[in-house]
């Protein structure tokens, strides 16, 4: 592999999709450190985000379409070793800029996101399994991780904590886990060849191309309903207006899966993924500059 193959595999990009989680531990501070928020920011962001793609990327072996990726380089192992040194430099700048939990808690993600992955554990092709996995590791730990560790607070902090609007904090990681929860298996919706191939069962395959989305449009529901008993009204009414867009373009999407299972396919799975993940990010910023 190349230089430039390793940093395709990486996918940066697709740190964005998972960046709205990020915004919004921050937007529920109330007294956030600067330091410690701009670290997290590079630790999950440009490290350990991209360690996992690389991981995946490397088992996987996929010949067509990934996440972010549309024609994806052969793989070999300068990819697996370009994984762990990302992991390990994580792990380094977790402990000595952030903390010894937070790195604690990273350890722990990156050993769940390789159990994702690994073919001795492979828990990618248990459709129930990797689909909780996704939302609570993702979404709620990293709410809770950045909410936490960036105000210097403990996990014990985290658990009695609660919001402005009085909500416990705990409910922003459900919150977090079900918007995980929604777009995790429309991702999984132009694949279910390829991850056939691989011998995974996902869960975009379990429900079927049209089930998946009747399942992400309850997801989805399921989060602005959370959400509006996590936020502040005036946030809960602009988390409403950005979700607005999204909930078109789903339905307008699923209108024409509906008429032509074709139309499930990489291409609009990722205008989805990057419409919600800009709207999202910028919605979440707003509450933080809001305040």
């Amino acid at each position: 592999m190349t230089k430039k193959d390793i940093f395709l595999h990486l996918r940066f990009p697709f740190s964005l999709f998972l960046m709205p989680i990020y915004w919004l531990g921050i937007s529920q501070q109330i007294e956030s450190d600067f330091v410690k928020n701009f670290w997290i920011f590079l630790i999950l962001h440009l490290l350990i985000y991209p360690a996992s793609n690389a991981f995946n990327s490397y088992f996987d072996k996929d010949e067509g379409s990934i996440g972010g990726l549309k024609n994806p380089p052969k793989v070999d192992i300068k990819l697996w070793y370009a994984a762990n040194v990302f992991d390990g430099l994580g792990v380094i700048f977790a402990i000595l800029m952030v903390g010894t939990w937070f790195g604690i808690l990273v350890i722990l993600y990156i050993a769940v996101s390789r159990m994702y992955s690994h073919p001795k554990s492979r828990l990618k092709k248990y459709p129930f399994l990797s689909w909780a996995i996704v939302g609570l590791f993702q979404g709620a730990l990293v709410f809770m991780m950045v909410y936490t560790f960036g105000q210097n607070l403990t996990i014990k902090d985290f658990f009695v904590a609660t919001n402005v609007s009085n909500a416990p904090l705990w409910l922003g990681s459900l919150f977090s886990a079900l918007i995980l929860w929604a777009v995790y298996p429309i991702t999984q919706v132009y694949q279910h060849e390829e991850d056939a191939r691989n011998g995974d069962r996902t869960m975009s395959m379990l429900l079927g191309i049209r089930g998946t989305f009747i399942f992400c449009m309850l997801f989805f529901s399921l989060s602005i309903i959370s959400s509006y008993f996590f936020l502040e009204v005036k946030h809960f009414q602009r988390f409403l207006i950005f979700c607005i867009p999204i909930a078109i373009f789903m339905n307008w999407w699923f209108l024409k899966v509906w008429k032509d299972e074709s139309m499930a396919n990489f291409k609009y799975t990722m205008i989805l993924n990057l419409m919600a993940s800009l709207l999202l990010n910028i919605c979440f910023l707003t509450m933080i500059f809001k305040q």
